[in-house]
């Protein structure tokens, strides 16, 4: 009897331990469980999990299910979630270079914008994150930001002029609009649908991933192919808990990070022809502008960015961005 107690006291003492071992993860965001943020989220659990036996696993937290981007972002500052994924606007908060990157009408491309974001820009920024809490692991993707609405096309800058259009509460989005003449209003992504449904707002704008994840279509009859800002989402995990991973875990969740954001990358970008089909199908009307006459009214933009970005910041991100052409 005793030799049974003392066996199973033994083996309970195993199972503790080991126990203690594993580390438990959350990672939260904001995209829709079908966006392919969310299934690059999946497949970075889950091969962190495999590579390194079951030692750490990550609990994923969709579609603002922890809270909204910006309360999630500092929960994660605070170590109360272990990883997100913010926007470079919702970095900006901490760090005022990551304001420069959502400057309107600045990447030629997608490729473009790697070559800047992956390269340069992030060794200029990534130790002001470590200032803030935070270990930047990888880029993943968001888009570039497109322009819906229900009361008209829009073909040129004038056709914005008056247009009721939700943008989320980051300056570079919202200055883009209004140097366009629209009548901004900032509403949480979540009270979106019914603010378009129920006509608080005629508009917003988002990348074409979310326009068709989200059903946005349901009320926005008129797509612009604007590609007016673009972010991306930013793979980042509390210092707090990066510190106590060892430098081979530490070295499987970074190359993993990177690998669901290539994964996410090529999953929006090669989607984005056949979602845009699809919502032509479902009695969307496209329209893709000459960008120049856009473009040429965002000094007004810019002006405004210096309050957020300084302009020191400005100058030197666009010869980074000029520089990679």
């Amino acid at each position: 009897m005793k030799k049974t107690l003392l066996v199973l006291i033994v083996l309970m003492a195993a199972v503790a331990v080991a126990q203690a071992q594993v580390i438990q993860m959350k990672l939260g965001h904001f995209a829709a469980e079908s966006h392919p943020g969310n299934l690059a989220s999946k497949m970075f659990a889950e091969a962190v999990e495999k590579r390194t036996d079951g030692k750490i696993k990550i609990a994923i937290y969709p579609n603002n299910a922890l809270g909204s981007p910006p309360e999630v972002l500092e929960q994660n500052i605070l170590g109360a979630v272990d990883m997100s994924l913010p926007t470079q606007g919702q970095l900006g908060k901490y760090s005022k270079k990551f304001n420069c990157v959502m400057l309107p009408f600045l990447y030629e491309n997608y490729a473009h914008a790697d070559r800047v974001l992956d390269g340069p820009f992030i060794q200029w920024a990534a130790p002001d994150l470590d200032k803030a809490g935070l270990v930047f692991l990888s880029n993943w993707e968001w888009g570039f930001r497109n322009l819906t609405n229900s009361k008209r096309p829009v073909t040129k800058p004038e056709d914005v002029k008056g247009l009721k259009i939700r943008t989320p509460p980051e300056l570079p989005t919202q200055a883009a609009m209004e140097a366009l003449g629209a009548v901004v209003a900032t509403i949480s992504f979540g009270e979106l649908q019914m603010a378009l449904k129920q006509g608080v707002v005629d508009g917003q704008e988002n990348p074409i991933a979310v326009i068709y994840a989200n059903k946005l279509y349901e009320t926005q009859k008129y797509l612009t192919l604007t590609g007016h800002n673009y972010n991306t989402m930013v793979h980042v995990i509390s210092k707090k808990v990066w510190d106590k991973l060892t430098p081979d875990q530490q070295k499987i969740v970074k190359e993993e990070s990177v690998k669901a954001g290539n994964f996410m990358r090529k999953t929006v970008r090669d989607g984005e022809a056949r979602e845009i089909e699809e919502l032509k199908k479902l009695g969307v009307e496209v329209v893709a502008p000459d960008k120049a006459p856009f473009k040429k009214l965002m000094g007004q933009a810019y002006d405004r960015m210096k309050a957020v970005a300084d302009e020191e910041n400005i100058n030197a991100f666009v010869k980074m961005v000029d520089a990679a052409k």
